[in-house]
């Protein structure tokens, strides 16, 4: 399984840690201790770069040595945050989202009355309509 592993740089403020990472301008993250901010790192980092592969940028290859912004508090720490994109990939592409349909009225009234579970049947009928088919 690939693993990819980030600096990120955790920086006290007066609630807790700000974390950046230098080779991925723009992930941030927060937490209220490091602990929290150390998991929560790891979650900004994993979302950010499933995010990048979506809309087809290119993933930097992390650096040995980053580079702290010189704007940063003193007492920052720089600690490695690793990830396994695989895993978070199929979290994300598998987690259930909600969909609104239209049926009509008389149609709810006897599918409730039966028990239907909308999710399951329209999911169902997607795949099939779509041709794809399951394991």
């Amino acid at each position: 399984m690939h693993k990819l592993t980030y600096f990120a740089v955790f920086e006290p403020v007066a609630t807790g840690y700000s974390v950046y990472f230098p080779d991925i301008p723009g992930c941030v993250s927060y937490g209220e201790d490091f602990e929290e901010a150390q998991k929560q790192a790891a979650d900004a980092l994993g979302l950010h770069l499933y995010g990048m592969e979506k809309d087809g940028d290119e993933i930097p290859t992390p650096s040995k040595v980053p580079q702290v912004d010189t704007e940063t508090a003193p007492g920052y720490i720089i600690s490695p945050v690793s990830i396994f994109p695989s895993i978070v990939r199929n979290e994300l592409d598998n987690r259930a989202v909600k969909t609104n349909l239209t049926i009509p009225a008389w149609l709810k009234e006897i599918a409730e009355a039966q028990g239907v579970n909308y999710s399951k049947i329209f999911q169902s009928a997607l795949m099939d309509y779509l041709g794809i088919k399951t394991k």
